[in-house]
């Protein structure tokens, strides 16, 4: 690995100290905001320049690019805060960050100067999750195709796009393990065009387009902007760059879930203290107060699950630079989880408050956007098999963790 030192006339991003007061200075914009973004159906631009400047959105990146490369265990913390605020612009502060510190990772010397020139201030978004086609050509790839849910998309400098390997004859290549080659593209934000409407349940505030190559065009990517799907080998930056997409997504999302769920069970309190129907007041109820606890209990749990797991994680990487199959597995299990019970807690919380929740509050902004952050293919079923198929010992150990399972060609 590549342990180069800052690139001359670049500086570090700020510190985990630092960064951490800097959002606390933002959150209060984040919070006045949040209505607006909401209404225009992507941040707005203040915000998004104030979590640039913050280092929030840069703060995964490798430290050879300028950014912080703060620990993953460590950014969990930042990452709630901010989805407690807005669930949408959490998810944005991910989306660039596992997006943008993957690419600043894996993708070639030449591509890290034309990308990072000026340091790690650099907006990325679109959806690695492989909807269109990639072709090799001399001097890189040919790709065409439409994609969905391009979080951050409209402040994107520059696009993170997952394709197809294909041949000649357009027939998809497949990799040893007999599941299709996959390769992620970076392309300036000017060579795509966004489709129609974010007309959405939740997250509206993320400015999710689809987005798609014009009708019978294709786009160059040069192979310097071009890494593998499954690739875990990084080219510069600290142990951590081993997770590779799999680790960082699954981060990510829990990260944000935590944030959502705390958010939407601190609400459902602020309305029960006040609240009173034809029963009493709700804080009179031993029904409710019951279901309470054990709503909360249910949320810590999950909450120490996923703060456990990635503490482990992290020392791990740190100690031996290396992450176990017993430890990703964790890092899959804990995603799901946290987005299953944040989602009973939401559904509590919005029954519990009756047409509380049916107005334009953040309690229904945050049920909203928990029930979408479930429907993410992350939390797909097939993930979950992989996870017991592994927990059963029927995995192959010297496999490695892929986004969508564990790449060792078999079912067991």
């Amino acid at each position: 690995m590549n342990m180069s030192v800052v690139k001359p006339g670049l500086s570090e991003g700020p510190d985990l100290a630092t960064l951490a007061a800097n959002l606390e200075q933002i959150l209060p914009l984040v919070e006045e905001r949040a209505p607006e973004a909401e209404a225009q159906g992507s941040l707005t631009d203040d915000v998004v320049a104030a979590l640039r400047k913050s280092g929030i959105y840069t703060m995964l990146f490798p430290r050879e690019v300028g950014g912080s490369d703060v620990s993953l265990a460590d950014a969990m913390p930042l990452i709630e805060k901010l989805s407690h605020a807005h669930a949408s612009a959490g998810w944005c502060a991910n989306v660039n960050n596992m997006e943008g510190a993957t690419m600043a990772l894996y993708i070639p010397d030449s591509g890290i100067e034309r990308v990072f020139a000026n340091g790690a201030d650099v907006t990325v978004a679109g959806n690695g999750v492989p909807r269109g086609f990639a072709r090799k050509v001399a001097g890189g790839y040919e790709i065409w195709g439409n994609w969905a849910f391009g979080s951050g998309i409209c402040h994107a400098e520059w696009i993170h796009t997952g394709g197809f390997l294909v041949d000649d004859e357009k027939q998809m290549i497949f990799g040893p393990t007999g599941s299709p080659r996959v390769v992620l593209v970076h392309h300036p934000r000017s060579t795509i065009r966004l489709k129609g409407e974010w007309d959405v349940l939740g997250l509206k505030a993320t400015g999710s387009y689809d987005y798609e190559v014009a009708e019978g065009e294709t786009i160059f990517v040069p192979d310097e902007l071009v890494y593998d799907f499954d690739n875990a080998v990084p080219l510069r930056g600290g142990p951590q760059g081993q997770l590779g997409l799999a680790g960082y997504s699954a981060w990510a999302h829990s990260s944000w879930a935590l944030g959502v769920g705390r958010r939407m069970l601190d609400e459902l309190v602020k309305v029960a203290r006040n609240r009173r129907d034809a029963f009493g007041k709700t804080v009179d109820s031993a029904s409710f107060k019951y279901q309470l606890a054990l709503v909360e209990a249910r949320y810590r749990a999950a909450r120490a699950y996923a703060h456990e797991t990635w503490r482990g994680i992290c020392l791990g990487l740190e100690q031996s630079g290396t992450v176990t199959q017993d430890q990703m597995t964790d890092a899959k299990l804990v995603l799901r989880h946290v987005h299953d019970v944040v989602s009973d807690v939401a559904t509590f919380a919005h029954r519990s408050a009756r047409s509380a929740s049916l107005y334009n509050t953040v309690m229904q902004r945050c049920y909203r956007d928990i029930h979408s952050g479930t429907q993410h293919i992350l939390m797909a079923d097939q993930i979950i098999e992989e996870c017991g198929r592994q927990i059963l010992g029927a995995t192959d150990p010297e496999a490695k963790w892929t986004v969508f399972g564990v790449a060792d060609g078999g079912k067991a």
